[in-house]
């Protein structure tokens, strides 16, 4: 079943100083089933993120629409989770407070709220920071709590805009571990950005790449390894395959962006 649908969605930024208007999309055309993990991957400055922005409602197509659950996205709304690059937490707010915070905005009373960040501090390894602040946790730590607050709202679809990508290789390692198990849980309909070729085939059900600027689908990737995936998949053949002909695809498009500046 097509849980979000992109019809002829095209993004034009208006000219600045007198310059000419930058064309981000080409018409793009994008159906992604109900419970399907789609990564994105494309050289800097294809339009990524700018896709991303547009689903989740921060940002207006030039032309064309989205679509989600049979309704036309206009706005952002809790049916859409968006975790950030940047650990976006309210750093005056314990983990606990920042984990139910939108749960509190929708007016969910305090017992269902505990029983709920309960369930996600424990789901993803903070229950014993519960009263900790921001400030008081590691980068990966805190994006953790930016994934629990995003998944407790029980969004239609969660988005990520290169979530891992501030973070050491080893932590980052690990995050992409505990979003795979709890995708494989909770089988939740994923969008998720990144530059990085691993990761976009260790975590994906489907790859698509996108060509450098104006941005378009240029390749659309089945990713067929087994669940669960276990990290040791990384060194098998199919991985490397898989690997080579993303890399193939993601070096040409980065040898035309070159070219075009």
């Amino acid at each position: 079943m097509t849980k979000l649908r992109i019809e002829n969605v095209t993004r034009v930024f208006p000219a600045v100083h007198g310059g000419s208007p930058t064309r981000a999309l080409e018409p793009i055309n994008l159906d992604i089933a109900d419970n399907d993990f789609v990564t994105i991957l494309g050289p800097s400055g294809c339009g990524k993120s700018t896709l991303l922005r547009l689903v989740a409602g921060l940002d207006t197509p030039t032309t064309g629409k989205i679509v989600l659950d049979g309704k036309q996205v206009t706005r952002p709304g809790p049916d859409r989770g968006m975790v950030f690059q940047s650990y976006t937490l309210f750093p005056w707010l314990t983990i606990s407070d920042n984990i139910g915070f939108g749960l509190r905005e929708k007016g969910v009373p305090q017992g269902e709220r505990s029983a709920i960040v309960g369930q996600w501090l424990e789901r993803v390894g903070l229950q014993s920071f519960a009263r900790h602040y921001p400030k008081q946790l590691s980068g990966g730590m805190q994006q953790r709590t930016a994934i629990a607050r995003a998944l407790a709202n029980g969004p239609e679809i969660l988005l990520l805009d290169e979530p891992f990508g501030a973070l050491d290789n080893q932590t980052r390692a690990l995050m992409q571990e505990l979003l795979l198990g709890i995708w494989e849980r909770e089988r939740k309909t994923v969008l998720f950005v990144t530059h990085d070729i691993e990761e976009s085939i260790f975590l994906a059900s489907r790859v698509l790449v996108m060509s450098a600027r104006p941005g378009r689908i240029k390749a659309d990737v089945r990713v067929t390894l087994p669940h669960p995936r276990h990290y040791t998949i990384k060194t098998s053949p199919e991985f490397s395959e898989l690997k080579a002909r993303l890399t193939e695809e993601i070096r040409a498009e980065a040898v035309l962006a070159a070219e075009a500046h």
